[in-house]
């Protein structure tokens, strides 16, 4: 019964399919308030979230938790789906978070494990970077040309190089929350960051020069 009230309540917001991804955002970071958990709010503001009403949390957050999915999976249609699957799924655990916030680190941390699910069960086959076809939402900032390199170069690196770097240029996340989301040492983040930003540049400086990031 419960589901199927999630299910009505995601049924009257079908708007995912609209959303467009939020850019890659490589070079341009702002430092947003930290979401580790350590910094959540503790049990005697508990009552937040209790008052949230499903569908605006629905409504708040579907355009992050879409875009997320949509720069990993590369696939609009499975990361609507994948949306729609983390929503009915926070409305489930709604009552074990604590505030808004924390059900925003809830939401990136379910939808980023989704993604590697995912991608695992519906490996892909192997296809090059001139084959890869083009994302069907358009890039509405930028360099379009460089904006689109950058677009197929995030999806060719490996899984979690990937999700990391969608997590700090898209989200504006810090090395230490990702490394909460993605329960990762943030050493760990900061190496997949490090490495991940030189392969872009060569990639990007090999094809169209040099270009700041």
């Amino acid at each position: 019964m419960i589901r199927n009230e999630a299910a009505g309540i995601l049924a009257q917001n079908q708007t995912f399919c609209i959303l467009r991804p939020s850019s890659l955002r490589i070079g341009n970071v702002r430092h947003l308030d930290t979401l580790a958990m350590a910094a959540l709010p503790t049990a005697d503001r508990a009552s937040v979230v209790a008052g949230l009403d499903f569908a605006v949390i629905v409504r708040r957050y579907q355009s992050m938790v879409f875009s997320i999915a949509c720069h990993f999976l590369g696939d609009p249609s499975a990361a609507e789906e994948l949306a729609q699957d983390v929503f009915l799924q926070l409305h489930a655990s709604l009552k074990g978070l604590e505030s808004d916030e924390h059900v925003k680190f809830w939401l990136r941390k379910v939808t980023a494990h989704r993604c590697i699910d995912s991608r695992r069960r519906h490996r892909p086959p192997e296809v090059s970077l001139e084959e890869a076809p083009e994302p069907s939402v358009p890039e509405s900032v930028g360099d379009p040309l460089l904006a689109r390199r950058l677009r197929q170069y995030v999806a060719s690196l490996p899984e979690k190089p990937r999700l990391v770097t969608i997590l700090r240029y898209q989200e504006d996340m810090l090395p230490e929350d990702i490394a909460e989301v993605l329960s990762m040492p943030v050493a760990t983040v900061k190496s997949h960051l490090q490495r991940s930003l030189a392969m872009l540049r060569e990639k990007v400086t090999r094809t169209m020069g040099e270009v700041s990031l």
